[in-house]
């Protein structure tokens, strides 16, 4: 087994937090939330776009009362439950696709825990009537794929009527999206990849369901060298034919030595009674 060091694939997440922090406190200082403050990038499809986010990722909210902190004690708790699952894959040699697809999930899922844990106090955009600043910190999203908005039919459960547009998010939502994207398109690659390690087989050997069985009597007539080299069943056929016999009476003792079978006779055997008749006169 080849154990990695996950020290590479922490540095990544951690180049990515910082780049999503940078990001998000550039748009906090420096943009006005809603249309008044948009930037168009490319087009009218990519912009930047400030908003609050008080709920889950891609705009989306959780009504209950305690829903807020809730979501940010699962955060935590998935955050310390990544970064554990990563160490583990390093040390158990996990292919390394897989190692950098886990990094951008816990550098996203770390990112939005220091928007919901801290920047209710720092920034003081808690929503209003929280018990606590703390833990009630509302993620700012700015990345705006402008592709689509209206009105969804009323046909459409839960979501009938309602007016839709594109999610609006961050860079720590891209990179839980792109690490599940690429675990889900590379899964086959990612886990096939330990099938024989996890059973414990040594690397380069055969799979067991390939390995031909080969009986006791063949292996000692193997190993069991002629003086010049040859082996002996392959310079004297009557030695090995003896030796299985013999191998074959030590294993099941019940049963009598194999013998030659009789010569092949192509004359047609005469009764007994016959005979005597043909030699009277």
């Amino acid at each position: 087994m080849i154990h990695k060091s996950p020290l590479k694939f922490f540095l990544l997440s951690l180049f990515l937090i910082a780049l999503d922090q940078a990001v998000k406190l550039l748009v906090h200082f420096y943009m006005e939330p809603g249309f008044p403050g948009q930037i168009k990038l490319v087009g009218e499809w990519f912009k930047l776009h400030y908003v609050l986010n008080p709920g889950m990722a891609f705009g989306m909210q959780l009504s209950h009362e305690y829903g807020k902190l809730l979501l940010s004690v699962f955060r935590l708790v998935a955050m310390a439950g990544i970064g554990w699952y990563l160490v583990y894959l390093a040390q158990r040699g996990a292919p390394d696709g897989l190692l950098w697809a886990m990094a951008m999930i816990l550098a996203g899922a770390v990112g939005n825990v220091i928007d919901s844990t801290f920047y209710g106090v720092l920034l003081g955009n808690a929503p209003y009537g929280s018990p606590t600043p703390w833990f009630h910190g509302q993620v700012i999203d700015m990345i705006f794929i402008d592709v689509w908005e209206g009105f969804i039919p009323d046909w459409v459960p839960l979501w009938g009527g309602q007016y839709y547009s594109t999610p609006i998010f961050n860079i720590a939502d891209s990179c839980i999206f792109i690490g599940v994207c690429m675990i889900l398109f590379f899964q086959r690659r990612f886990f096939g990849e330990h099938t024989d390690e996890e059973g414990m087989l040594p690397q380069g050997e055969p799979h067991p369901e390939e390995v031909d069985i080969v009986p006791a009597a063949e292996l000692d007539d193997t190993y069991h060298t002629h003086p010049y080299g040859e082996s002996a069943a392959t310079s004297h056929p009557e030695i090995a034919t003896v030796e299985n016999a013999e191998n074959r009476a030590e294993v099941f003792p019940d049963t009598e030595p194999a013998t030659d079978p009789e010569p092949f006779s192509s004359e047609p055997e005469v009764p007994v009674e016959r005979r005597k008749d043909a030699d009277q006169p």
